[in-house]
């Protein structure tokens, strides 16, 4: 393939730009945590209705991945990625000028089409480089673009402290123009287009859901991530109201996870073509249960902290780090033809499982709750993750037997 020649889109797009693309997609998901408090004051709602802002966010994003994916194999990635931005942009002014709760929330909704970002990375990378390569450029393609969320929160917090909470909005409306000028400039299409529709691309999704290993693949992604959604659900309450830390001192901690995610990547890119993608998502998905089921036990000795708590969470960001990058080409590996689909597909399980965990993480912390309850939340997810890829494991030993 051609050399990357940044800002010329007849080449295939530099590196710097699929990180800023699917940086931003992340970028949006956690910046305003920090910030939950504030907003609940602002409109004079319920913290829990303010914590939906993470769910539902969640949500829409699984259901927007089911068609994304098959939309971007048909007309290109170029064209959905610069309409997405688009649309990200008019949603992300909807929640500055928002009046109200319900406003806010319905287009902090229809922010979830930037989720594209996410999806359609993963895609160019299968389609620039062959399966060998594949997990370890989406590793350093994620590396980079766990640097983005990883200041997020913290700067997220510090401009909720200084201006408010509207500042983490109108930082993202500003991003988002710059992302959309580097993918006008940058960015030229990479998919090989198919004159098919988009109801005939649906109809090949049973060909990869009867695939034992795409949904091994699957499962153990969305389980993994489930532990940091979860932690994103759940971790505002904690350090807010079992912690007592200001909004800063929270998006400051968060900051821990996001560098264990960033060395997960780094050692996903360096070691991921040669140790195999099945042992570097079990190594990955034993790191995330270890720390966990550490933590559980800490906390069930009485040790109760916020330092403890937060700082156990880089070992869920290590293990996302590792086991993502090569679940994530596992799973478009299955059918390399279907790489959007299958990223769309992937994606929304893994996000809706995501929404789901992120919902119950919020559910089960109320007045006097102790972190103990998100602990085992996310140690149950991360053992489930461990289950998943051993099963691929073992499919892929039986198949190779014959």
């Amino acid at each position: 393939m051609t050399d990357a020649r940044f800002l010329d889109r007849s080449t295939p797009p530099h590196i710097a730009t699929l990180i800023l693309i699917a940086g931003l997609s992340a970028l949006t998901m956690n910046i305003f945590l920090p910030s939950l408090p504030g907003m609940a004051a602002w409109f004079e709602a319920p913290y829990a209705l303010m914590q939906l802002s993470v769910a539902l966010y969640l949500a829409l994003s699984a259901v927007l991945q089911v068609v994304i994916g098959p939309i971007s194999d048909r007309f290109g990635r170029r064209a959905v990625l610069i309409w997405s931005l688009i649309l990200f942009l008019i949603a992300t002014v909807g929640t500055l000028i928002a009046p109200n709760a319900t406003v806010f929330l319905i287009c902090r909704m229809a922010q979830a089409v930037v989720a594209a970002g996410m999806v359609l990375s993963r895609a160019i990378v299968r389609d620039m480089v062959p399966d060998a390569q594949a997990a370890s450029m989406i590793g350093y393609v994620t590396m980079g673009m766990s640097i983005v969320p990883m200041i997020g929160p913290v700067l997220g917090g510090f401009l909720d402290e200084w201006i408010g909470w509207q500042a983490n909005f109108g930082l993202l409306l500003l991003l988002g123009v710059v992302v959309l000028w580097l993918v006008w400039r940058d960015l030229g299409e990479t998919a090989e287009l198919r004159e098919v529709s988009i109801a005939a691309q649906v109809r090949q999704y049973p060909a990869l859901m009867r695939s034992q290993r795409f949904w091994g693949y699957v499962l153990c992604a969305g389980f993994t991530s489930g532990t940091f959604f979860a932690y994103l659900g759940g971790a505002p309450f904690v350090g807010t109201e079992v912690f007592g830390l200001s909004s800063s001192e929270v998006g400051t901690l968060f900051a821990l996870t996001a560098i264990g995610y960033a060395a997960g990547n780094f050692v996903a890119g360096r070691f991921s073509v040669r140790l195999g993608m099945n042992r570097m998502i079990l190594i990955g998905a034993l790191v995330t249960g270890s720390g966990l089921a550490l933590l559980a036990v800490v906390t069930w000795a009485g040790v109760h902290s916020a330092l403890v708590f937060f700082g156990f969470t880089v070992f869920v960001g290590l293990g996302n780090g590792i086991t993502l990058p090569n679940a994530n080409a596992g799973m478009l590996s299955i059918r390399p033809e279907l790489a959007g689909t299958a990223s769309g597909l992937g994606g929304a399980i893994q996000i809706g499982a995501g929404a789901g965990l992120a919902a119950l993480a919020a559910a089960i912390l109320g007045p006097g709750s102790s972190e103990m309850p998100l602990v085992l939340l996310m140690l149950a997810s991360s053992v489930l993750s461990v289950g998943a890829i051993l099963w691929v494991i073992a499919r892929a030993r039986a198949v190779a037997r014959g």
